[in-house]
């Protein structure tokens, strides 16, 4: 359905890393501008008059088991902080997708992919350096687990939920 609202489209993550991230989120992120509970961004403004298409093509891409994703480190966003994700899979996901959506994709979303979740953004440049340096010291890596994709419609600060689909355990990987 085209309501003229662009679509983004994020990697659903195990409870716990949401509930892990989304803990990291409200103590560091500016309370009036945290609308969003923690979320790993694929791609950021897909054209409301292809929603047909991208929620089809969400749905076959979908039809694969779940997978892991390392949480590799932290890195600066300037104003803000992130925890740097890594995985193969996520990126020949995301590959596949933009290659499918080349000709719609925004300038942004064009752009190399580096999977991430921001904890903090829109503080002051030493607020956010402070913050790396202490969750840098206390860094360990581990992992989360890739179980599926939602769309959403930016909605002006909060997001509506729009679909997805869950990854299949039974699917050939």
């Amino acid at each position: 359905m085209d309501d003229g609202r662009p679509l983004i489209l994020t990697l659903r993550l195990d409870a716990a890393s949401r509930a892990r991230f989304d803990a990291l989120r409200r103590a560091h992120f500016p309370p009036a501008r945290n609308h969003l509970s923690a979320h790993v961004t694929l791609f950021h403004a897909l054209p409301a008059d292809h929603a047909g298409a991208v929620h089809a093509d969400v749905a076959d891409a979908a039809r694969r088991p779940p997978f892991d994703v390392e949480v590799a480190g932290l890195r600066s966003l300037g104003r803000g902080v992130a925890y740097v994700l890594r995985s193969p899979a996520l990126d020949a996901l995301r590959a596949a997708l933009a290659a499918r959506w080349a000709p719609w994709l925004t300038r942004q979303d064009a752009q190399r992919f580096a999977a991430h979740v921001t904890v903090q953004n829109k503080v002051e440049p030493a607020a956010a350096r402070a913050l790396l340096g202490e969750l840098t010291a206390g860094f360990r890596p581990g992992t989360a687990r890739a179980e599926g994709l939602d769309l959403w419609r930016y909605d002006g600060g909060p997001w509506v939920a729009d679909g997805g689909a869950a990854f299949r355990p039974d699917a050939p990987g």
